[in-house]
């Protein structure tokens, strides 16, 4: 007899995602993702849970410094300055990807997975997160750097979607910016 399976995602990835869905739902919310490390795992995640496409607008997966110029506008200087894993650039990414969609909130991921690919600067497991609110006060700007060390290359990039999903949830009035905000450069 053949088993059913429901996900093919980790449960823990799909309950996260869930509760975005179902919060974005209630708040009458849409939302998009513009994904680089992660490769689309936040997008995959997010599109588990049935009846998603009336929050989930669209997922960009830019992995290349080509694609976030090409489909989000990511500067050519701000990629030269900063390097992909940056504020700067999960900013752009964030703010491009509101201005490609209908989404009220973008979220954009970039960083370092591994095994290679890091420096002593941005090593394996750095990444860079940005959250874009349309309408928000231009001076809110909401991004993070986190440093999840060298857990593999599916582990930074799962711990990696786990925080964007948390992005994700919606901005209750009067808290505009998580308290680990920065300003972008």
């Amino acid at each position: 007899m053949n088993e059913v399976r429901d996900y093919c995602l980790p449960r823990e990835l799909v309950e996260c995602a869930r509760r975005v869905i179902e919060a974005n739902r209630a708040a009458g919310k849409r939302i998009a993702v513009a994904e680089s490390c992660t490769g689309g795992l936040v997008s995959a995640a997010l599109t588990e849970i049935s009846g998603s496409s009336d929050v989930f607008e669209a997922g960009f997966t830019t992995y290349s410094n080509e694609a976030k110029r090409d489909l989000l506008q990511v500067s050519e200087d701000v990629l030269d300055t900063f390097g992909a894993v940056s504020v700067a650039v999960a900013w752009a990414m964030a703010q491009g990807t509101l201005a490609r969609t209908q989404a009220d909130t973008a979220v954009a991921i970039t960083g370092v997975a591994g095994p290679g690919g890091g420096s002593d600067k941005k090593p394996v497991g750095t990444v860079v997160f940005a959250r874009a609110r349309r309408g928000a006060d231009p001076d809110e700007i909401v991004a993070d750097t986190q440093e999840f060390g060298n857990l593999g290359r599916g582990g930074v990039r799962l711990q990696a979607a786990l925080c964007a999903l948390e992005l994700l949830m919606p901005v209750s009035a009067g808290s505009a910016s998580a308290p680990d905000s920065e300003p972008a450069p």
